[in-house]
């Protein structure tokens, strides 16, 4: 679970009720039904008329990851492909079939299923930055939805407003009416901006953050396939691959290492 998501959402809730509270105004008065649907709503038909209708489904099921961490840790990830890099040099390509087949990751067993079966370095590298590509491409579709209603919402709160001033202005005659229908105008503003910088345009950086990071692994694990297909030097790949990880999970692993080893000179 991203307990940044969470905590953010919390807190940014808590932020916005305890200032209507200090400012001594009324949760009540920022509740509108009318103005909730006339931004909300316009927000969605817009997206629907911008995008195709089996893009917005699949950003339903594409929200999610930003309540969870699904990127695995590269230092694991790194410690088992060095693993069945050394077992290969020793057993043969073949010797890691069986373990294919336990691989959750199906980049990597796929990947690997390929130098298994003798295809090409070419073709290998040729598929693995295709599924690189077809992956970037459809995050990107899902952000491009976030960034489009985080724009949008805003624009709609604006005519929500727009709505109420023409309602506001019928009621010129009764003076007793004009506070309230000012507050009612300005509600769809304050949801459209809240939608906006509060909800979409976090929600859509959050996402290309962790498409990067999973790009980034992804390219790691190319670079280790190739390098198993070669037959290189386990250590060699190691430090290779090593070159991905950020500098303060590099120094994590070092003095991780450092520690098995002193302990393992001990025993």
């Amino acid at each position: 679970m991203d307990l940044g998501t969470i905590l953010g959402l919390v807190f940014g809730v808590f932020c916005v009720v305890i200032s209507i509270f200090i400012g001594e105004g009324e949760i009540r008065s920022y509740l509108h039904l009318p103005s909730a649907f006339i931004t909300i709503g316009g927000g969605i038909c817009s997206a629907l008329i911008n995008f195709r209708l089996r893009d917005l489904v699949g950003v339903l099921k594409a929200t999610k990851r930003v309540f969870t961490d699904r990127v695995s840790s590269s230092s694991e990830t790194i410690a088992m492909l060095v693993k069945l890099s050394e077992k290969t040099r020793r057993e043969g390509l073949l010797s890691i079939e069986p373990e294919l087949e336990q691989m959750e990751d199906p980049f990597i067993r796929q990947s690997l299923q390929l130098v298994v079966d003798g295809i090409e370095s070419e073709t290998i590298k040729d598929f693995m930055d295709t599924e690189i590509e077809n992956m970037q491409a459809r995050h990107s579709k899902v952000q491009a939805v976030f960034n489009m209603l985080g724009n949008i919402f805003p624009a709609w709160g604006m005519i929500g407003t727009l709505l109420g001033l023409i309602n506001l202005l019928l009621k010129l005659n009764d003076p007793s009416q004009i506070g309230p229908s000012m507050s009612v105008a300005l509600v769809t503003t304050f949801y459209g901006s809240i939608l906006a910088n509060f909800i979409c345009i976090p929600i859509a950086g959050k996402l290309k953050m962790k498409s990067d990071e999973e790009v980034h692994q992804r390219e790691m694990i190319a670079e280790a396939v190739i390098s198993i297909q070669a037959g290189e030097n386990p250590k060699m790949l190691e430090q290779k691959l090593r070159i991905f990880l950020p500098p303060e999970e590099r120094e994590k692993d070092t003095e991780k290492k450092e520690e098995v080893a002193e302990s393992s000179a001990s025993v």
